[in-house]
């Protein structure tokens, strides 16, 4: 009996805005960094919240994904809220940011802000 192993699907997929994002960040980004670090951390009114960072160390416990501009780093410890998210930028006439197709949130504020599984 042989064992067939199969592609590791993404952790996160990111959409082509995304990756352009992360390209101008590393572009302009201080000396030292390796890459952009994604993480949930404990704020806002539903408790869990987005937050991207420059950063200059990778974690053995961190997910890290190659995209075409730079390294995305997914914090260790966030993974398992993230795993199928989608992460897009979107910039209009009055904002800019990422935003995330999370299929793991059960809820969010009001404001956007944050969100909990």
């Amino acid at each position: 009996m042989s064992t067939t192993l199969r592609a590791r699907p993404a952790a996160l997929n990111l959409t082509a805005s995304a990756e352009a994002r992360i390209a101008a960040l590393m572009a302009k980004a201080p000396e030292g960094v390796i890459g952009v670090k994604l993480s949930t951390p404990r704020r806002g009114c539903s408790g869990l919240a987005y937050s991207v960072d420059y950063v200059e160390a990778a974690s053995a416990m961190d997910e890290r994904i190659d995209t075409p501009g730079g390294v995305l780093f997914v914090d260790g410890a966030s993974l398992l809220y993230l795993i199928g998210s989608t992460m897009d930028w979107v910039e209009d006439d009055f904002t800019a940011g990422f935003v995330f197709n999370n299929p793991n949130a059960k809820g969010a504020c009001g404001c956007g802000e944050s969100f909990t599984v």
